[in-house]
């Protein structure tokens, strides 16, 4: 990883803050939201830099750590009143348009790749489609909420896709990840997810994004659009 070139690095950075900042303004500026957010980029970013992720003959992987917490808070938002009170505040618009960041986030992984610090498996070369999502975003989000052409039947059809495409890519990103439980390349696995910054991506990025389509998907089907 030493000889990763730093505007990947900073790129990256660049990228998680974004997300961050978007999902803020998204869901009106929930500053108990912010401060969670800050804090936890804080912690993953110590762990990484301890080597705590890079451990990697612990079974389960310990880069679970970084998205598991996340996936638990945000499944228990939809259980309280205050969470679906919150849910209500989303700007399903600007949510849709979050999934923009994809794209970004696919070139880094590119590169990435080409560094050896990943798998082409994770990557638009191997078997992730995941920047379709991105691409698509502004198409759907513009049709739908701007030309109100296209009904919240397919906007639930898209957040479906899109959330199959995230689920796959990180089930990919784990079984590359060395570990007791690795499956995929061998030869050239995922370890840049064990450093700082590229644990933001399963530690903040990709929570987020999936949050969205959770959102979304929730408020369609509760007719809340």
């Amino acid at each position: 990883m030493e000889n990763i070139p730093s505007y990947i690095s900073i790129l990256f950075i660049i990228i998680t803050l974004v997300t961050v900042i978007w999902f803020y303004l998204t869901a009106s500026k929930p500053k108990l939201f912010l401060g969670l957010a800050l804090l936890w980029i804080a912690l993953q970013t110590y762990l990484a830099s301890s080597g705590f992720y890079r451990d990697f003959s612990v079974a389960p992987p310990r880069l679970g750590f970084a998205i598991i917490p996340t996936l638990i808070l945000m499944f228990s938002i939809f259980l309280t009143k205050k969470g679906r009170d919150f849910i209500q505040k989303i700007d399903l618009e600007k949510a849709t348009y979050l999934s923009v960041v994809r794209i970004p986030v696919e070139i880094v992984l590119a590169l990435l790749y080409h560094q050896g610090a990943i798998s082409i498996w994770q990557t638009f070369e191997g078997a992730n489609f995941d920047i379709l999502s991105g691409i698509t975003a502004p198409i759907v989000a513009y049709m739908v909420f701007k030309k109100k052409k296209w009904g919240k039947n397919i906007l639930l059809s898209w957040n479906i896709i899109c959330l199959i495409l995230l689920i796959t890519i990180v089930l990919i990103s784990t079984f590359a990840f060395p570990s007791p439980i690795q499956q995929l390349s061998f030869e050239q696995p995922n370890i840049a997810m064990a450093y700082f910054p590229f644990i933001l991506l399963p530690g903040i990025v990709v929570p987020i994004v999936m949050f969205t389509h959770f959102i979304s998907i929730y408020r369609i089907l509760k007719n809340q659009v």
